[in-house]
C-alpha cells in the first residue's frame, strides 16, 4: 500500500447558498437546499492549496488520491488508508477485465506538424493531451469513476442505505453520447443496472453500443408540458426522485463528478510543468472544464482557461457576458437565474456532443476563467469544422468533431495568441463513424 499524508479536501459548500456539507456525509449529491425545481446550487469541494507531490503510479486516481475529495471522504466514514487505495484498485481492475482498458495516464505530446500549420514558433506550440484511448473513448469516465468510488466507499463501511448488493437502487444518466457509454461501461463491469436516457437524435451507433454494455435506454422526446431545458434531463431527474442513483456529469446533479475529472489537470501539469500559457477545453454541461480550472486552482497555477462553445449553441458566453455586467465572473452564483438560462433555439453544430442547453457547470468555469485571465470563447461553424480536419489530417489521434473543439477555439482566436506561447488541448471522443 502506498504511504499517504492527509487529504487535503475538507468539505463541500454550495456555490450558490453557501450551504455547508461535511465531507463524511454519504450520498452527498446535491446541495440541501436544492429541490426538483430548483437545480440552481451547486456543491464544491473545500480544500487546501498544497504542494504538488502527487506519487508516481500509473493509475491517476492512486497518484494523486491525496488530492481528490473521495480520499477524503474515505478516510471520513473510517476506511483506513490501506482500504481506500484497494478499493480504487479493485475497481479499476474490474474495469480493466470487463473493458481490456482500465485508468491510467494519458499521453500529452507536441503536435508538431498542426504547429506549424498554424504559424507557432520552435519554442512554444501546441500540445495535445490525447484522452481517446481512455475507459469509454473519452475523459467521462473519469469523472465517473469518482462517483462509482464513493458509492462503493459507502458499502464499504456500512453507511449505504441499501443493505445488500442485491438491493442497490439502479443508476441513472442523461446523455447523448460519451457519457452515456461511460456510465453504461462502468456499470457494466460492477453488474450495475443503469437506465439511459437518451435524446431523439442520439446515433445508431450510440444506441448499439449501450444495449451491448445492457443498459436501460429511454429515449426522451419533449413534451408539451416540459419547462424549457433538455426533456432527457427532466426525466432523469423524475428517474432519481423515483429512487436511482444520479450517475452523470452534471454537477449540480452529481457533485462527485466534479473530482475525478480534476486528474486531467493535475496530469498536465506534472508531464509539462508550469510554462503552459494556455488550456482550450470545450464545453457542454461544463463539468470538464469546470474540473480543469479546479485542478489548476488547488495547487496554485494559473494559464488562462478558455472554455469553448459553438456558435450554434453558447449558453456560457452569453452568461459571462451577464456577469461582467452585473458584479464581475467571479462568485456569480446569486446571479444563476440573471445569467445563465436554457438555449431558446434548437442547438446545432457538427460538434454535436457540447450542445446542451444549460452550462450546468457554469459558476467553477466562470471562477478559474477571472482567476486566470482567461475567456469564454464561441467558435464558428466553419471553425469547428476546420478543427475536425486539421486534427484528423495532422495528427494521428481518431478523434470526433466534439473531442476537436478546442482546438476550434484556438482558430477562434489564434491571432491573439503569440507564436511562443505553450498551448493545451485536450483531445476527447473518439470518432465512432
Amino acid at each position: 500500500m502506498t504511504p499517504w499524508a492527509e487529504p487535503v479536501v475538507t468539505g463541500l459548500q454550495c456555490a450558490v447558498c453557501g450551504q455547508q456539507v461535511d465531507i463524511a456525509q454519504p450520498l452527498s449529491f446535491v446541495c440541501p437546499q436544492a429541490t426538483q425545481d430548483d437545480r440552481h446550487h451547486e456543491l464544491q469541494f473545500v480544500s487546501e492549496v498544497v504542494p504538488f507531490r502527487p506519487f508516481e503510479d500509473p493509475n491517476p486516481f492512486i497518484a494523486f488520491r491525496r488530492y481528490l475529495a473521495i480520499d477524503a471522504f474515505g478516510a471520513a466514514i473510517g476506511l483506513s488508508d490501506g482500504d481506500r487505495e484497494q478499493i480504487i484498485r479493485e475497481l479499476n481492475l474490474a474495469v480493466m477485465v470487463t473493458t481490456g482498458v482500465g485508468f491510467s495516464r494519458t499521453p500529452i505530446t507536441r503536435a508538431d506538424a498542426l504547429s506549424d500549420e498554424l504559424g507557432f514558433s520552435a519554442t512554444g506550440g501546441i500540445w495535445i493531451k490525447d484522452e481517446t484511448h481512455n475507459v469509454g473513448g473519452s475523459q467521462k469516465a473519469r469523472h465517473l469513476f469518482t462517483e462509482l468510488i464513493h458509492l462503493v466507499m459507502t458499502e464499504r463501511a456500512g453507511v449505504a442505505p441499501w443493505k445488500s448488493v442485491a438491493d442497490r437502487p439502479p443508476l441513472a444518466i442523461s446523455s447523448c453520447g460519451n457519457a452515456a457509454i461511460a456510465a453504461s461501461t462502468l456499470a457494466a463491469a460492477m453488474k450495475w443496472p443503469i437506465i439511459v436516457h437518451v435524446p431523439t437524435f442520439a446515433s445508431e451507433t450510440v444506441l448499439r453500443i449501450l444495449k451491448d454494455l445492457g443498459a436501460d435506454i429511454r429515449v426522451c422526446e419533449r413534451r408539451e408540458s416540459d419547462p424549457p431545458g433538455d426533456p432527457c434531463v427532466l426525466r432523469f431527474r423524475e428517474e432519481v426522485a423515483n429512487g436511482a442513483i444520479p450517475f452523470g456529469v452534471q454537477g449540480t446533479e452529481n457533485a462527485w463528478c466534479l473530482d475525478g475529472g480534476r486528474t486531467i489537470g493535475w496530469e498536465i501539469i506534472q508531464d509539462i510543468g508550469h510554462r503552459t500559457s494556455r488550456v482550450f477545453v470545450q464545453v457542454g454541461g461544463g463539468a470538464f472544464a469546470a474540473c480543469i480550472g479546479t485542478s489548476f486552482q488547488s495547487i496554485g497555477v494559473h494559464p488562462k482557461l478558455h472554455a469553448v462553445q459553438t456558435e450554434g449553441c453558447a449558453p456560457l458566453a452569453r452568461a459571462y457576458e451577464h456577469a461582467m455586467a452585473t458584479g464581475g465572473a467571479r462568485n456569480a452564483g446569486q446571479r444563476w437565474n440573471e445569467c445563465m438560462w436554457a438555449w431558446e433555439t434548437e442547438p446545432w453544430s457538427l460538434a454535436d456532443g457540447i450542445l446542451d442547453d444549460e452550462t450546468y457547470d457554469w459558476l467553477p468555469i466562470l471562477d478559474a476563467i477571472a482567476d486566470t485571465d482567461g475567456s469564454p470563447v464561441v467558435a464558428t461553424e466553419a471553425n469547428v469544422v476546420r478543427a475536425h480536419e486539421l486534427a484528423r489530417s495532422l495528427t494521428d489521434i481518431h478523434v470526433s468533431a466534439t473531442g476537436s473543439a478546442g482546438l476550434a477555439g484556438l482558430l477562434q482566436i489564434r491571432e491573439e495568441i503569440q507564436p511562443d506561447e505553450k498551448v493545451v488541448l485536450i483531445f476527447s471522443g473518439i470518432d465512432r463513424d
